[in-house]
């Protein structure tokens, strides 16, 4: 049961979803890769509705079923580029953030050769807006399984 409605309250959250566009907007991250970074962060956090929402938005925008199936094992396979890979990573770092050492530079300097600075800072601001429409939509127990693609 819901704790409180996304939607009604959807105003006050306009902030994260103008974030998202103009990333988007902007065009210096391609649509398949924000999907996959969308996808991971939500199921690292196990956010069942947006899950719901970007693996649907994903196949419609001509996304494979093997690629999201294999998403939490992407380290174990070669059907991701080595840009996603590091998206991925990044994104995996800035959602645990497991000690005041995470992100290391290591992964940065990989980060950088893959992305134009104005790129990677894009990437961190989808990453931050995944991680908070995951919390919101966890903290009101939004449920997933009912999303119509491209209705957001």
């Amino acid at each position: 049961m819901n704790r409180f409605s996304v939607m009604k309250h959807y105003p006050a959250m306009q902030p994260l979803a103008a974030i998202t566009q103009g990333i988007r907007d902007a065009g210096r991250l391609e649509h398949p890769l924000m999907e996959l970074v969308l996808m991971r962060v939500s199921q690292i956090n196990g956010c069942a509705f947006c899950l719901d929402m970007h693996s649907k938005d994903a196949r419609a925008a001509g996304e494979t079923e093997q690629r999201l199936y294999l998403l939490p094992a992407w380290r174990e396979t070669k059907l991701y580029s080595e840009r996603e890979c590091i998206a991925l990573a990044w994104a995996e770092e800035l959602t645990e953030l497991a000690s005041p050492e995470a992100l290391p530079d290591a992964l940065y300097e990989q980060a950088r050769q893959q992305f134009e600075e104005d790129a990677l800072v894009d990437l961190a601001l989808l990453i931050v807006t995944i991680n908070s429409w995951n919390r919101i939509n966890i903290a009101a127990r939004t449920i997933g399984g009912h999303y119509k693609p491209a209705s957001h």
